[in-house]
């Protein structure tokens, strides 16, 4: 990257050949398969830009990844949503729903963001099988490296009414490089020509993302630092009597044990002792917060401030 940025008076290769060809490698399909963008956030507005006209029905969950909703309001799309099962995305739902409606399209995560849950590759698989012949299935796969082996469904490469999204942003920690891509058929795949950015791609975040993917001994490094991340956060979380869920990201959600306004409280609490964390948004999920995985020195910060921000909630919301 270092060596990119002497040569930042050039434009970046518009069509991310070299990284799009070692993708495809990577995955064991073709580059035609592969279209990188500027993070899944980018490649979500040019997907929903293509396949959806105003009115069209648009099925996602209720508190999912709020960044897509406002791509299918911008275009003036009609969402559906359906509440969790749990703390879990619910596949049969959503399915019935996109029935029900006559969707256009349908987005998931797996593993999921805000909850951290995740469903393993065969419920994700009868989810596929089971798509309505004219609806797109979104899934993104952001977190999917740091997920427990067998959470990603076989790849194939031409299912047209499935795309699959992938990011540098989590397990490869190149989030501001702002470097994502999709897997899905061909003529998908081709489509996003006709109204991408073609030289949006730094051809900085361009080098990294090379160097990145062929890194392997670091992201193996960074899987296992994840891990035990995630054990730490959620030793700290039991000690202070709240239950942690269990995670496949960077990430662990915390159940407060009480409802949404506790939750805020509690974060409210912690941001004014200088934690930043995040929480969902909607109920019931809302009675959790979520705390990134950080190093050991964040998480002693998290584990000094967390019982004073309970006692502060609880003082507040007797």
């Amino acid at each position: 990257m270092q060596v990119a940025a002497g040569e930042a008076w050039m434009y970046g290769d518009p069509e991310s050949h070299a990284l799009r060809h070692a993708l495809a490698a990577h995955h064991g399909v073709s580059s035609e398969n592969i279209m990188v963008g500027e993070g899944i956030d980018t490649l979500l507005g040019v997907l929903v830009r293509l396949y959806v006209d105003k009115g069209d029905a648009v099925v996602t969950s209720a508190g999912a990844y709020p960044t897509f909703n406002y791509h299918v309001a911008g275009y003036g799309g009609t969402l559906h949503t359906v509440p969790y099962m749990g703390d879990f995305e619910d596949p049969d739902a959503l399915i019935a729903k996109a029935r029900e409606v006559s969707a256009k399209m349908i987005y998931i995560a797996n593993p999921d963001n805000p909850m951290g849950s995740w469903h393993a590759a065969p419920v994700m698989q009868d989810m596929i099988d089971r798509l309505p012949s004219d609806c797109m299935l979104v899934l993104d796969e952001a977190y999917v490296e740091l997920a427990p082996d067998g959470t990603a469904p076989a790849l194939d490469p031409n299912a047209e009414n499935v795309i699959r999204m992938r990011t540098f942003s989590k397990a490869y920690g190149m989030a501001g490089a702002r470097v994502g891509y999709a897997i899905g058929a061909p003529e998908v795949i081709s489509a996003f020509n006709k109204v991408r950015n073609h030289f949006g791609m730094c051809r900085i975040s361009q080098a990294g993302a090379l160097a990145a993917l062929q890194d392997t001994s670091w992201i193996t490094h960074i899987q296992n630092e994840v891990a035990e991340a995630r054990q730490r956060i959620g030793a700290i979380a039991k000690a202070n009597g709240l239950s942690p869920l269990p995670s496949a990201t960077n990430f662990v959600t915390i159940d407060c044990g009480r409802d949404g306004n506790f939750a805020r409280t509690v974060l409210a609490a912690l941001v004014a002792d200088g934690i930043f964390v995040r929480m969902p948004f909607v109920a019931p999920q809302d009675r959790c917060i979520r705390v990134s995985c950080g190093t050991p020195q964040q998480l002693d910060a998290f584990e000094r401030a967390l019982p004073a921000a309970l006692t502060e909630a609880h003082e507040k919301l007797k």
